[in-house]
């Protein structure tokens, strides 16, 4: 697999030779030719703003920051293949810092890894531009509004007004085809957290990490529209891309042009969690 050093030594031949490939940080690496070329050859012009949202977004994230700079640029290009902004108040597409132990031969080496997260806004996007659909929507089902559910002929009945609580139940998905089918999927709360607990990979399965911590029914209402689509949906090019890619760490191959997948699900990999430490245990840890 392609290395950091590899891509370095790579864009430090193409640059002025005072230019050593130990300075090359993330933010150098944005600034060679090379990179910007590649977010040209995506984006053409909407690279320099791109970039730019890439740029304020790191230097606003300490932890963002730490990680390993290809790793941040290829899950930005995965997001620019799919023409998605990175901004994460915009919902769309997210970069986010993440730990990783790789076992090398006999050792387990810890890595600091960007991720790309598709959110649920990216869904409805790619959906939309397929031009198949004539309605697309998810949301929460409150306590009292429910008023049944029958998985087999997928008959939704729900009150928006019963609502007696803040309570959330479940989270139900809906879409209708230019062609006149329809596909329901409801999930209850129990079932969210099932899949989620399944998939966390912090240590402690049950803890609340990540986007899931910040925001639990945005990630629920993905959860959903993600299982919607990619069983009963339309898989454009760009919807098959971006199911393939949530969720995961890319590297990118030597000559730099080709982005590569990492799963975290793969047999040398343990302990890998979002990042979650605070500013005062970071500094325990150093101590």
């Amino acid at each position: 697999m392609a290395t950091n050093d590899d891509l370095k030594n790579q864009l430090q031949n193409q640059q002025p030779q005072q230019v050593s490939a130990s300075s090359l940080g993330f933010k150098a690496l944005m600034n060679t030719p090379t990179m910007k070329k590649k977010f040209e050859d995506i984006l053409h012009e909407k690279s320099d703003s791109f970039m730019g949202s890439l740029m304020t977004l790191v230097s606003g994230d300490d932890y963002l920051s730490k990680a390993e700079p290809m790793t941040i640029i290829a899950g930005a290009m995965k997001a620019a293949t799919m023409d998605l902004p990175i901004d994460k108040n915009l919902g769309y597409a997210y970069i986010v810092p993440f730990n990783r132990s790789e076992k090398v031969g006999d050792r387990w080496i810890k890595h600091n890894e960007a991720q790309f997260i598709l959110g649920y806004k990216g869904y409805i996007q790619l959906a939309q531009r397929s031009g198949q659909y004539k309605s697309l929507n998810a949301l929460e089902i409150y306590e009292g509004q429910l008023t049944s559910w029958n998985p087999l002929t997928e008959e939704f009945i729900f009150s928006y007004e019963n609502k007696t609580s803040d309570e959330v139940i479940g989270y139900v998905g809906y879409f209708e085809l230019l062609n006149g089918f329809k596909k329901t999927v409801y999930w209850t709360k129990n079932e969210i957290e099932a899949h989620r607990i399944k998939n966390n990979k912090a240590k402690d399965k049950t803890s609340l990490s990540g986007a899931w911590r910040d925001n639990y029914n945005a990630m629920a209402i993905k959860t959903v529209l993600r299982s919607l689509l990619s069983k009963w949906g339309i898989l454009s090019v760009e919807m098959q891309t971006a199911i393939t890619s949530d969720e995961r760490v890319f590297k990118q191959a030597e000559d730099g042009s080709v982005i590569e997948e990492l799963s975290i699900n793969d047999e040398s990999i343990k302990d890998a969690e979002i990042i979650e430490e605070t500013e005062e245990q970071s500094e325990q840890g150093e101590a």
